[in-house]
């Protein structure tokens, strides 16, 4: 499927071969949605530890952009796509769930309050330019029950998801209001990624 952004005058990357530094099945699923089909997905491989006192808008953007920088010298002459997705309570950044207890720690924290999602979008350009933007979702949980949040967790959906749930999948029951891109949530605020490909001029044939 073809795909034209309403390109910038510059169209220098028109044909360019795209990489996606993921491979989350999401982030994929998401860019096909705009009819976007990277012409490589290559995950990059970086240490992801939050440094002491960071915030979640600086931890957002210091991995979307590493991301992309640690897997640039493999693609030199590619366009590279990268995003990173922060759950956060106020300043406190919520870990991707690898076991059933951080799960449950996660939940019990967002249960019956707001919180953000804070996506980070990095490209970088055969000539190393750096763009780099950040979409922001607010998304509020109901109170949740303790036969609620077990049977939850007992399905297993939250392994590997930041702050323990996908809003796409089961949770999406316990979520009362959005405000911002549904899909950031997800994992990739699309629309934000078609204006930062439309705007160095990238044309995309599959």
């Amino acid at each position: 499927m073809a795909v034209t952004f309403s390109c910038h005058p510059d169209t220098r990357w028109a044909g360019v071969p795209l990489v996606l530094a993921s491979q989350s099945p999401r982030r994929l699923e998401l860019c096909r949605k705009i009819g976007l089909e990277p012409d490589i997905c290559h995950p990059a491989n970086i240490d992801e530890t939050e440094y002491k006192h960071e915030k979640p808008v600086a931890y957002a953007r210091r991995m979307a952009i590493s991301k992309a920088e640690a897997i640039r010298p493999e693609f030199p002459e590619h366009i590279i796509l990268s995003g990173d997705t922060v759950v956060a309570c106020g300043h406190r950044i919520l870990p991707k769930a690898e076991d059933e207890a951080t799960a449950r720690s996660c939940l019990e924290l967002l249960s019956g309050r707001r919180h953000r999602v804070y996506g980070g979008l990095c490209l970088i350009t055969p000539d190393g330019q750096v763009k780099y933007r950040l979409s922001v979702s607010q998304v509020s949980f109901k109170k949740l029950s303790n036969t609620e949040m077990s049977a939850y967790l007992g399905g297993g959906e939250w392994d590997g998801k930041a702050g323990g749930y996908a809003i796409q999948g089961q949770a999406e029951q316990f979520i009362s209001a959005i405000s911002g891109s549904y899909a950031n949530i997800m994992g990739f605020d699309v629309h934000v990624i078609s204006g930062m490909l439309g705007a160095i001029g990238f044309c995309h044939q599959p």
